[in-house]
């Protein structure tokens, strides 16, 4: 079945995806020009996403969605297993955001200017004035409901467990006063480990926990949050990925 699958991955699903991929793209751009970012920066990718995992035959389950309201702006912690967290989180989470990435996602051909034109969010780590910066349009965007994802470890796992949280998306929600959600992403590790080549088809699970509201402002409301979006989210992995594993990139 595994050789089976590859071949229709090479053959079928991967061609029919970069056709789609290019195509989204150039919706998003066009469509973000002449109909704004709010709608466009958010459903062709929503859309595409689904596709993605519908092709590949992956499976997918939601659970608590429910608890967040439709017109309140959140910033979602999400932990970083690999590159389908992107697909999972876009195309089910059911809101409209923004994401918040690393600046050299913008270099990738079509996706990278798709991104820039949709409104997402590069980080800029050349100095303090371009973070300032980065930090003003994160502000600028938390609008009309939209809210903003950010991964806190910064970097995709490379065994599938958590690696520790930096503060950034922290103190941004501690300055704004909004909620943090945590949300568990259990199942991408096993389609696309960041070591692996081929794509393997396994259900992911996407969990949204409660969320959690500022209790005060400063130092201490960030580091409490930090720990308790931090033991959300591990409590909904499976006991392998459990214990928290330091990625080799995350301090860059």
């Amino acid at each position: 079945m595994k050789i089976l699958y590859y071949i229709y991955q090479i053959c079928i699903a991967l061609p029919i995806l970069l056709v789609l991929t290019i195509l989204t793209a150039i919706v998003t751009i066009i469509g973000s020009l002449v109909g704004g970012a709010h709608f466009w920066g958010y459903y062709p990718g929503k859309i595409w996403s689904q596709l993605i995992c519908l092709f590949l035959l992956i499976p997918v389950k939601v659970r608590g969605r429910e608890k967040i309201h439709k017109h309140t702006s959140y910033i979602f912690v999400p932990n970083h297993q690999g590159s389908f967290d992107i697909f999972l989180i876009y195309g089910f989470l059911g809101r409209n955001f923004k994401w918040m990435m690393k600046k050299s996602l913008r270099k990738l051909p079509f996706v990278g200017k798709a991104c820039e034109s949709a409104g997402h969010i590069f980080v800029d780590r050349s100095g303090p004035k371009k973070v300032l910066e980065t930090i003003q349009q994160a502000k600028n965007s938390l609008k009309d409901g939209v809210s903003l994802v950010v991964f806190p470890e910064g970097a995709r796992s490379f065994t599938g467990h958590m690696g520790y949280f930096k503060k950034g998306a922290f103190q941004l929600a501690d300055d704004l006063q909004l909620a943090v959600v945590p949300i568990t992403i259990d199942g991408s590790f096993e389609i696309l480990p960041r070591t692996g080549k081929w794509i393997h088809r396994h259900r992911m699970i996407l969990t949204i926990h409660d969320p959690i509201p500022p209790k005060g402002k400063g130092p201490e409301n960030i580091k409490e949050t930090m720990t308790e979006a931090y033991a959300a989210v591990e409590s909904a992995l499976p006991e392998r990925y459990k214990g928290m594993v330091k990625n080799e990139d995350q301090d860059r």
